[in-house]
């Protein structure tokens, strides 16, 4: 997290693309399947429409964070998703600063948040 003389909670680290309610989501359950998730499976984990789905993972491909292939089982077409490698990375790193933002709230309110530490995947 970046601190910013005289304006510790101004937050700049917080990047926008990933901090996103649904996005958030998304990038959690592909970090959680290494592997990746059909567009159905990600749809139902993170209750989205397929619309709002489809744009979320536009946003996400286009910052690098996430590929999207597309096949067909069958006459069936196919979505899946997965973070790149760098997304994962990106992602895992977010985490962190997240976590850090947590501390450092909790010690200025005079909390002890020790006992309730993130779990990060490995990288």
């Amino acid at each position: 997290m970046t601190k910013t003389d005289g304006a510790p909670f101004a937050f700049e680290g917080l990047d926008r693309v990933m901090h996103e309610k649904a996005r958030l989501g998304l990038l959690s359950s592909l970090v959680a399947h290494p592997k990746g998730l059909a567009f159905s499976d990600l749809k139902q984990l993170c209750r989205l429409t397929d619309g709002n789905l489809s744009r979320h993972l536009q946003v996400l491909q286009e910052a690098g964070l996430v590929e999207i292939t597309k096949s067909f089982e069958g006459t069936r077409p196919q979505t899946h998703c997965a973070l790149t490698r760098s997304g994962r990375r990106r992602f895992l790193d977010y985490l962190a600063l997240l976590e850090q933002l947590v501390r450092d709230a909790a010690q200025t309110a005079g909390e002890d948040f020790s006992h309730a530490r993130l779990r990060i995947l490995p990288g």
